[in-house]
């Protein structure tokens, strides 16, 4: 009776009732507006977008540093010439040098993020959820973080003597911070409607930490990491230049410390694009993808 009477109110009103089919297109709406458009872009398109516009700057870059050698706004001694350091680059991959140097400082940096990464984890973890320890260690984190990785290398030229443990050690005080903070904020950023729902669920303590906290904090940890290694290739640069020894093998800073103390500016502008290339390579390959997974997990990427 009560139904009835509705519908008749429904029926003065001029409000027709909702059948099956208006159910189902309602559903049907809420389902398109959930939907993500997940495509794979050509590779066409790739190459237009993403490698064609870095290759015309790369392109405009040298154009503008030759015309300035030929119109000798500087000496040789100061700005050599594209093609002096093209050639500084022929004899080192002719003798067989040039993968090894790039080597020797990608694997030193690599194995130094990897335990900087393996530190710093679970130090932003406890940092982000105890307050004590926030309170403690929070400030002296930042303060580290805008610390110059330099600064370190002196000291630990002392304490470890010119070796690859020196090289490490300047890594981890520069990239550990940088890894941790980025875990604290990301985890910062949680709803705590996650928490709350996750306790409900049953998940607390590492469960909730691993199933919970890490997944949602996942974009802040990710930035984290991009600058975490971004502060591990700059230590190591910092160590290598200023640490130089014969003992420690020839990488991309001994290099550029060996082309500034013969004064060879082809070889100290072969160094300098070396390390740029290598370091945009680790980006593009390694942290560029992991952030495009990211946003694809979450919906915020249309196109891949």
């Amino acid at each position: 009776m009560a139904s009835t009477d509705v519908r008749d109110d429904g029926a003065k009103a001029g409000i027709s009732p909702a059948g099956p089919d208006d159910l189902a297109g309602l559903e049907a709406g809420l389902d398109a507006l959930d939907a993500v458009e997940i495509r794979r872009t050509p590779v066409r398109e790739v190459l237009v977008r993403k490698v064609v516009p870095p290759l015309v700057a790369v392109a405009l870059v040298v154009v503008v540093w030759q015309v300035l050698v030929s119109a000798r706004v500087t000496t040789e001694d100061k700005l050599p010439a594209p093609s002096a350091v093209w050639t500084g680059l022929s004899d080192m991959w002719l003798q067989g040098t040039l993968l090894e140097v790039i080597w020797t400082s990608v694997s030193r940096g690599l194995f130094g993020f990897l335990l900087a990464l393996a530190i710093g984890t679970p130090l932003g973890l406890l940092v982000s959820r105890v307050k004590v320890v926030r309170a403690a260690i929070g400030p002296i984190l930042s303060g580290l973080q805008s610390l110059p990785s330099v600064a370190w290398v002196p000291p630990a030229v002392i304490w470890l003597g010119l070796n690859d443990s020196m090289m490490y050690a300047v890594i981890l005080l520069g990239a550990v911070p940088s890894i941790a903070n980025g875990l604290v904020s990301g985890v910062d950023q949680v709803p705590p409607l996650f928490l709350r729902a996750g306790r409900t669920l049953g998940a607390t303590g590492l469960k909730g930490t691993w199933h919970i906290v890490m997944p949602a904090a996942l974009p802040g940890y990710v930035a984290g990491l991009k600058q975490g290694w971004a502060f591990s290739w700059r230590s190591l640069m910092a160590a290598e230049i200023i640490a130089s020894s014969p003992d420690l093998g020839l990488g991309l800073g001994q290099l550029l410390e060996n082309g500034r103390n013969n004064i060879d500016m082809p070889g100290v502008f072969l160094a300098i694009l070396l390390i740029l290339i290598v370091g945009i390579a680790v980006d593009l390959l390694v942290f560029s993808p992991l952030e495009r997974w990211v946003l694809r997990s979450r919906g915020l990427l249309v196109k891949s």
